[in-house]
């Protein structure tokens, strides 16, 4: 509000500028104030007055020069206190993790505990048993077609009782291997105790290898990061309070780093200990790259006991640094002073005090001219797969063998080389075909893809899409259900692309499972999701020669998706089964899929 005084009267003023209301001597004027132009009413004794008149100029509010120049300097500042609250986040997490790795706790060794075999039924033996001698047989051939069920019917408990006494078989063979590894791995026999520890170590952040066993003491060399590759500035505050970076002190920084290879070294006894159980002790040998000369050498080793590490408490990051108080004649590059400080400087233990430390030195070799950590490169050589040899572990041991390898082994016949496929129809996202009456009694599902991993699952459900028990989710830790119905084939490379394969018998499906979802998911852990899947095919193929494909849409979004499912459907007055391409699925892969369907997840 405004008061103005003038020859006229006192004026006042009520509003904004675009609509200002204006009472005083000369009347009530109501004024818009937009643009250049204005219009003013009068209202006084009942007369109107209106008047328009052009405004002298327009006004300009472009900023100043030094207006743009303060914003800059605001923005540059945001931007370096955005970048400085990034840089102590990360330096405070990376802190947290290289010093509390010793934290963890590792699962004890136990007996290996064997999967059953997968429990077969004569439905399913039946079903195989028809989808073999159908083939080739028209529709109308009716006498033919009717001597093939016979033969069918006649072949099917043979190859049942043949599939079941082979399973069983392998079942004893892998029963009497596992007990003999474990009684290996208790009477700390070298080769099992140092291939079980190698395999678990092979994660670690810090690499470690067991490499030799001498009657209950088991022989580490562990290789810890490099002090070079440690952060040389820590987080701090300024006098005022504000957060900073600060220049780590060297003393500081040799801390850090000795705390992170204290952690690192309780890790791994505790983990080796874990995995042996035989052992009572572990020798331990530390390598590095000394910052002074560049080149190898041990930093710490010593003796630790199972009963020290066992029932010493660890639970903060400071603990790390009493592995130089539990172990025997421990040893490490870094003293202590006089004042009882910690020395700033890291020198090469002598090798002699220790026999076979030096030998192990002169074999230490590391890929100097490469740009990567040669920790991720020792890991590799220490896990039990290498990813770029493109291998993939052994396929399941109690692979179902199909009715014709059965049959053709029977007669001692080699197999006959497999057909070209025949040409698919080619569906589309919400697209229905009925399945013919012969595809019921086999199908073969592929699933082809390149880019990354995936997995192939099958869920067997009720008219509600909900499973009646865990049995009926088919997926990699449980290959087969329903009697042998719906069982997973494992994964195969074909040229650029992996195919993984499933054959499903829905004639031989008990009453129960009125849907089949036919589902694929990514492995959680490394983040990726539908759309890191290339060249991604799903065909299913019935034994008459009928196929279908489908190419599941690259969904960023989510890590396990239905890609088609089979479900049953009323047809002239009988039960019928049709097929349908979906292609949705679940931001949280594998649990997301189960739950979905029923599936208790843990």
């Amino acid at each position: 509000m405004s008061v103005r005084v003038s020859t006229r009267g006192v004026r006042t003023s009520v509003g904004p500028r675009v609509a200002r209301v204006s009472v005083g001597s000369g009347g009530a004027r109501i004024s818009s104030g937009l643009g250049p132009f204005y219009a003013s009413n009068s209202l006084s004794n009942g007369r109107r007055r209106s008047s328009t008149h052009r405004s002298p100029r327009a006004r300009t509010t472009a900023p100043s020069a030094t207006a743009l120049d303060r914003a800059r300097r605001q923005a540059e500042r945001a931007q370096q206190e955005a970048e400085r609250d990034a840089a102590i986040s990360q330096l405070r997490e990376l802190r947290r993790q290289t010093t509390s790795v010793h934290l963890q706790s590792f699962p004890e060794a136990h007996p290996p505990v064997l999967p059953e075999p997968p429990q077969l039924g004569f439905p399913w033996a039946l079903a195989e048993a028809r989808t073999f001698h159908l083939q080739g047989v028209g529709r109308l051939a009716r006498t033919q077609r009717a001597a093939a069920r016979q033969r069918a019917e006649q072949d099917a408990p043979a190859y049942l009782s043949a599939e079941l006494a082979r399973l069983h078989g392998i079942q004893r063979q892998l029963e009497t291997e596992a007990e003999q590894w474990w009684r290996a791995l208790v009477t700390n026999e070298e080769d099992t105790v140092c291939e079980a520890v190698n395999t678990a170590f092979s994660d670690n952040p810090a690499a470690g290898c067991a490499v030799g066993v001498d009657g209950t003491v088991m022989s580490v060399v562990m290789r810890q990061q490099d002090l070079d590759a440690m952060p040389t500035q820590t987080p701090a505050m300024t006098p005022a309070g504000r957060p900073t970076l600060k220049k780590l002190a060297k003393r500081d920084r040799v801390l850090w780093w000795l705390t992170a290879m204290g952690s690192n070294i309780v890790a791994t006894l505790k983990e080796g200990f874990a995995t042996a159980p035989g052992i009572t002790a572990i020798d331990l040998a530390v390598l590095t790259r000394l910052p002074d000369t560049q080149r190898l050498g041990f930093v710490a080793y010593g003796r630790w006991t199972r009963q020290a590490v066992e029932s010493t408490p660890w639970r903060t990051p400071e603990d790390a640094l009493r592995f130089l108080d539990i172990g025997q004649d421990v040893s490490c590059a870094v003293a202590t002073t006089a004042s009882g400080n910690l020395s700033s400087t890291i020198k090469p233990l002598d090798t002699a005090r220790v026999a076979g430390l030096q030998e192990l030195l002169d074999h230490a070799q590391e890929e100097s001219d490469s740009a990567e950590s040669p920790l991720a490169g020792l890991d590799i050589a220490l896990g039990s797969i290498d990813p770029a040899s493109g291998q993939v572990p052994a396929g399941d041991p109690f692979r179902i063998r199909s009715f014709t390898e059965w049959k053709h082994a029977a007669s001692s016949e080699p197999l006959p080389e497999p057909a070209p496929g025949p040409a698919a129809t080619v569906l589309v996202p919400g697209q229905t075909v009925p399945l013919p009456e012969d595809a019921w009694q086999g199908l073969t599902i592929t699933f082809a893809f390149a880019g990354a991993d995936a997995d192939l699952t099958l869920l067997l459900t009720s008219a509600e899409g909900r499973v009646a028990a865990d049995d009926d989710f088919v997926f990699y830790h449980q290959p087969a259900a329903a009697g042998g119905a719906a069982r997973l084939l494992g994964k195969q490379q074909d040229g650029p692309q992996t195919v993984e394969r499933a054959t499903l018998h829905l004639a031989a499906l008990p009453p129960r499972v009125r849907r089949v979802a036919v589902a694929i998911n990514m492995d959680v852990d490394t983040g990726l999701t539908c759309d890191a899947l290339t060249h991604t095919t799903l065909r299913i193929e019935a034994a008459t020669g009928t196929a279908w494909s489908f190419q599941p849409p690259a969904d960023p979004g989510i890590r396990a998706m239905v890609v088609a499912e089979l479900y049953q459907h009323p047809l002239d007055g009988r039960t019928a089964w049709k097929l349908r391409a979906v292609g949705q699925g679940w931001a949280d892969g594998l649990d997301g899929l189960a739950r979905a369907h029923g599936v208790d997840v843990e």
